[in-house]
């Protein structure tokens, strides 16, 4: 849903988009909780912000990428070491979900790569050149957040790639 659309909706029409991308960050929150390995929380995480980029567009889909890390680490599923990538995350999650929305309608494997990439970038620039952390900790938040990003972009295709957005 356009952000032009989100302004001029009427707090009913709003209800659904609203609901649902509440339930998407209900859900990646408690699926994080869960304490399972990266190589699983990745994909999972990452295709509830596809779902979310193509089901309530860009402004809701953009707010829980935001959110997703804020509150990974409140509630101490974010390790302490990665505190200072926290606002670097919410960027990179909120441009692959603006990125997967509007590139959704040239061609859906469009919008899994290049948003894909665009996390990436985001995130090994940020470790490259603007927050100093452990060498493990810069390794783990470049190529493999491109493998997982393009990972849960794959699985969010699969399960509901095809399902239509909510209209306002």
């Amino acid at each position: 849903m356009p952000a032009h659309d989100v302004v001029a909706a009427t707090p009913r029409r709003l209800t659904r988009p609203v609901v649902v991308a509440a339930l998407l960050l209900a859900f990646v929150t408690a699926f994080q909780s869960l304490g399972l390995p990266q190589p699983v929380t990745g994909p999972v995480v990452n295709a509830t912000l596809f779902l979310a980029a193509w089901l309530v567009g860009p402004l809701f889909g953009a707010a829980i990428g935001a959110l997703t890390p804020v509150v990974a680490l409140w509630r101490g599923i974010l390790a302490a070491p990665l505190a200072p990538l926290v606002p670097f995350i919410g960027v990179a999650n909120a441009l692959q979900v603006v990125a997967a929305a509007y590139l959704r309608r040239v061609h859906a494997a469009a919008a899994v790569g290049v948003a894909a990439l665009v996390k990436w970038a985001v995130l090994a620039t940020a470790v490259r050149a603007l927050v100093e952390v452990p060498p493990p900790v810069a390794v783990a938040m470049q190529w493999p957040r491109l493998v997982t990003a393009l990972a849960g972009g794959v699985l969010a295709w699969l399960v509901g790639g095809r399902c239509p957005p909510l209209r306002l």
